[in-house]
């Protein structure tokens, strides 16, 4: 798949995932919350698209040493939960970039709703190609979402190209861990738009290349294992609202490819890791 057909692809995905800003507004207003006078203390059980909540956020900032009054990106930011809570919770300025139009208009709104908008703001954009100046983050992070992207060299390169010399990268991402099979590897390229899933090993080796020193790296497999299978029934307990806004086929194909992903988990044949490093001068 060429590149502008795998971004469309990618776009589609996200512009029907069950995780969605009518969906979360839904559960924050079944809670009991007032939509008009909404706080990011409220909308934060609910935001955080990817494993682990905010919790999981809190400690990828602690590995890459976010604080307070620095400037930080955020690649591949989806509905934005990670950069308001980190904006809330610290108080550093947050840029969220995501390729989905769709998913860049979601995160400014409840950014709005929080009342976040001084301190946290979303552009769009190709994260391999990215519509930011050079040198304008101290900190940049990514949190499951780099499978999307084929080229991670590239994507790398522009991490680099627009963090600070001395900043630091912080990421957390799906790995291979076994060979999958070529069955396996079409349906998590076709269904899931993951082109390339690339061991951690690769990642590693990618780093110093293109301009970054590991600093650490942490393997997530076994407490996502435990995630992925919570994950697939909370997805499965969202099948109403799915199918009213995306029909009865739509909730289907996604069950059935959410439950191939999460098995190659529990096989063992997929896993997470999170990795730091500093950018080092040119």
């Amino acid at each position: 798949m060429n590149g502008e057909r795998h971004a469309a692809a990618v776009t589609r995905y996200y512009d029907t995932h069950p995780i969605n800003e009518h969906e979360i507004l839904s559960k924050v207003a079944a809670r009991g919350a007032d939509l008009d006078a909404l706080t990011e203390n409220e909308l934060k059980d609910f935001d955080q698209d990817h494993y682990g909540g905010y919790d999981a956020t809190e400690r990828l900032a602690a590995a890459g040493d976010i604080r307070r009054g620095q400037v930080v990106l955020d690649v591949c930011c989806g509905l934005g939960g990670p950069a308001r809570w980190l904006a809330y919770k610290i108080g550093c300025k947050v840029t969220g970039l995501d390729l989905t139009q769709s998913r860049v208009d979601s995160a400014r709104r409840l950014t709005e709703r929080v009342e976040l908008s001084r301190l946290v703001d979303f552009v769009q954009g190709d994260a391999t190609d990215m519509p930011l100046p050079d040198a304008r983050f101290d900190r940049v992070y990514g949190q499951e979402a780099w499978v999307h992207i084929h080229d991670k060299a590239t994507l790398l390169r522009e991490c680099r190209r627009v963090i600070k010399p001395g900043g630091i990268l912080a990421f957390t991402d799906i790995v291979s861990i076994a060979p999958l099979t070529g069955d396996e590897s079409a349906q998590m390229a076709d269904e899931m738009q993951f082109p390339s899933i690339v061991t951690a090993g690769h990642y590693l080796d990618s780093l110093e290349p293109n301009g970054f020193a590991v600093q650490r790296h942490d393997d997530l497999s076994p407490a996502w294992k435990d995630i992925l299978v919570g994950r697939l029934e909370m997805y499965r307990s969202l099948k109403d609202t799915t199918i009213d806004r995306f029909g009865l086929a739509h909730f289907e194909k996604w069950d059935r490819m959410y439950t191939a992903f999460v098995g190659l988990y529990v096989a063992g044949k997929l896993g997470g890791i999170r990795v730091v490093a500093r950018a080092v001068a040119h």
